[in-house]
């Protein structure tokens, strides 16, 4: 099936429709790879109900394409590099070339957690569903480090929870997970952007408009409930 989307918002609320349809276990924690993964987490964790949190992975391409994912390494106490044999065997590109790239990425994981979370610390997903999410997958490096690296952190159920992403690459990320929710599987597939009418690059500062317009929405009181009175101190 093929399909485009507006933007990342009508992605991430098409996406979460189809997950609240499942009725996934709670507690539910929605976890989103920055950037592009933002923007549709949010949406998903409004439709869940739901806390959103960041999952820090950044890929490694090969040298002379950097688009063609290579490797992936994942921030956590011990940060997980995921390669890609197959294209480590076509590229010819050595161990030490990929160490040194992991090292490189972990400073910008490390600015990225400074500047989105504002030193808070990652929400627990043990014994939670614990839903990834992304604006789409194409060679699926940087969600398999993701998920490999979320594993260790003992979620009672991981979903993976894309807008697009092609057949194959799924079928191989099956394994990883409990469940997967993709809402289109093009065949042939060439790239995620050609699937959004709007897939501009986001900034920081978009991705924080995003956290903070979801983290207001979650203090304030539902629609049509009004807020409890101020406490007098009687009674």
């Amino acid at each position: 099936m093929s399909r485009r989307f507006v933007d990342r918002h009508e992605a991430g609320h098409l996406l979460g429709q189809r997950l609240a349809d499942l009725a996934l276990p709670a507690p539910v924690v929605v976890l989103a790879l920055p950037r592009g993964g933002v923007p549709v987490g949010a949406e998903v964790a409004r439709a869940l109900g739901a806390p959103l949190d960041l999952l820090l992975v950044r890929k490694i391409g090969v040298p002379w394409q950097r688009e063609l994912a290579l490797a992936a390494v994942v921030d956590g106490d011990e940060p997980q590099v995921v390669v890609d044999d197959e294209v480590q065997r076509i590229s010819g590109v050595e161990r030490a070339y990929i160490d040194a790239e992991a090292a490189r990425e972990l400073h910008e994981i490390e600015r990225r957690r400074r500047v989105y979370l504002r030193g808070g610390a990652p929400l627990s997903v043990a014994d939670a569903t614990a839903v990834v999410v992304d604006d789409g997958i194409a060679t699926g490096t940087s969600v398999r480090a993701a998920l490999k690296a979320l594993r260790r952190r003992s979620p009672r159920r991981l979903v993976l929870a894309v807008p697009v992403a092609p057949a194959d690459t799924l079928q191989a990320l099956r394994a990883e997970v409990d469940d997967l929710v993709c809402l289109a599987q093009p065949e042939p597939f060439h790239a995620i952007g050609l699937h959004y009418d709007d897939f501009h690059q986001l900034d920081d500062a978009e991705v924080l408009a995003d956290l903070d317009a979801l983290a207001a929405a979650r203090r304030s009181p539902p629609r049509g409930v009004d807020a409890p009175p101020p406490h007098n101190g009687e009674g």
